[in-house]
C-alpha cells in the first residue's frame, strides 16, 4: 500500500457542512420545487423562484441535520455514514442542532414570505422526516411509506408556492412523486443491505432481499408509471400533458420498469444500482418533460 494510500481525508469546515445538509441531495430537491413552481406559473416571479429555492434548501437541510443528530450512534456502526460530522465526532451535537434549528426557522420563515401553505407543507415536511419517519426506521419497514411524503412534497410545494392553492394539480405531483419513492429507496435498502443491517435499519417491505421485495418494487414502479402519466387524460385540472410528452414519459417508465424487473430475475446488487440509477433519470427526466411541455404545447 502507497504512503498516500494511507493519509487520512481531510475535511473542512465547507465539507462538514455539505455532509450535514446533504447538499446533493438538498438540491435535487429544489430541483422539484422549481419544476412544480414552473408548472404552476402563469408567469414566473424570479424573486419568489429564488426565495422557493432558498428556502426549500433549508428546509431539507434542517431535516438532514437534525437526522443525523439523533441518528449519530447509528451512522457510526455503518460504513456510509460513519464520517459524517456528528457521527465521526467532528461536530458537536450542540452545533449540528444549533444550524438545524437555524435552518428551520429560516426555510419556514422564507417559505412563509411566499404563501402560508408553502410554509406550512415546509413545516410538515420536516416534522415527518426528523420526528416520525427517523425514529421509525429502526422499528418497522413502514419507515418508507412515511418518508415517501416528505419526499414527495417538494414537486408539489412549487405548485402551491406558484399558485397559493392546493388542488388536484399539486396533489397528482405529490402522488407521482410519492409512488416513485417506493422503487427508489427499495433499491437503495437492497443494495445498502448489508450496511443498514449494522446500524439496525429496516428498509426493504418484506426485511429480506426476497422475491416479495422484488414484486413490491415492480408493482409501486408500474404505479408511478400510470401516475405519471394521468394528465395527459385532462382530469387534473390546469396541469396537462401533451399526447406526445405521455408517449416520452411511458417510455422512461418502461425503461425503469425494466430494471425493477431485472431485480426480480437477477435478485442481485448489481441490479439494484442499476434500478436506483435508472429511477433517478426517470424522475429528473419526467420533470423536465412536463415543464419543456408546458411552455411549448
Amino acid at each position: 500500500m502507497s504512503k498516500q494510500a494511507t493519509l487520512p481525508v481531510k475535511h473542512s469546515i465547507l465539507s462538514d457542512f455539505k455532509e450535514i445538509t446533504k447538499m446533493r441531495l438538498s438540491l435535487s430537491v429544489v430541483f422539484s420545487s422549481i419544476a412544480g413552481y414552473l408548472l404552476g406559473a402563469e408567469t414566473v416571479d424570479f424573486t419568489t423562484l429564488f426565495l422557493l429555492a432558498l428556502g426549500g434548501y433549508f428546509m431539507v437541510g434542517a431535516s438532514n441535520a437534525f437526522n443525523q443528530i439523533i441518528e449519530k450512534d447509528l451512522d457510526a456502526l455503518m460504513d456510509r455514514t460513519k464520517n459524517r460530522p456528528v457521527a465521526a465526532g467532528r461536530m458537536s451535537v450542540n452545533v449540528a442542532f444549533t444550524i438545524a434549528c437555524l435552518f428551520t426557522v429560516l426555510g419556514i420563515g422564507i417559505l412563509y414570505s411566499i404563501n402560508q401553505q408553502t410554509a406550512m407543507f415546509g413545516a410538515i415536511s420536516i416534522f415527518l422526516y426528523t420526528c416520525v419517519y427517523t425514529p421509525l426506521k429502526t422499528k418497522t419497514p413502514l419507515s418508507v411509506f412515511v418518508g415517501a411524503i416528505p419526499g414527495a412534497i417538494p414537486f408539489m410545494l412549487g405548485w402551491v408556492a406558484a399558485t397559493n392553492d392546493f388542488g388536484i394539480e399539486p396533489g397528482t405531483l405529490f402522488a407521482v412523486q410519492f409512488f416513485w419513492q417506493f422503487p427508489h429507496f427499495w433499491a437503495i435498502g437492497w443494495f445498502l443491505f448489508d450496511d443498514y443491517k449494522k446500524g439496525g435499519f429496516f428498509m426493504l417491505p418484506t426485511g429480506k432481499q426476497d422475491k416479495g421485495t422484488a414484486k413490491q418494487t415492480i408493482m409501486y414502479t408500474v404505479w408511478t408509471l400510470l401516475v405519471s402519466i394521468v394528465p395527459v387524460f385532462g382530469f387534473t385540472g390546469k396541469l396537462q400533458l401533451s399526447v406526445v410528452a405521455a408517449v416520452i414519459v411511458f417510455i422512461l417508465g418502461l425503461g425503469m420498469l425494466y430494471y425493477a424487473i431485472q431485480l426480480y430475475k437477477k435478485m442481485s446488487v448489481q441490479a439494484a444500482k442499476e434500478l436506483m440509477l435508472s429511477s433517478v433519470f426517470y424522475i429528473t427526466l419526467l420533470q423536465i418533460v412536463y415543464v419543456v411541455d408546458k411552455f411549448i404545447r
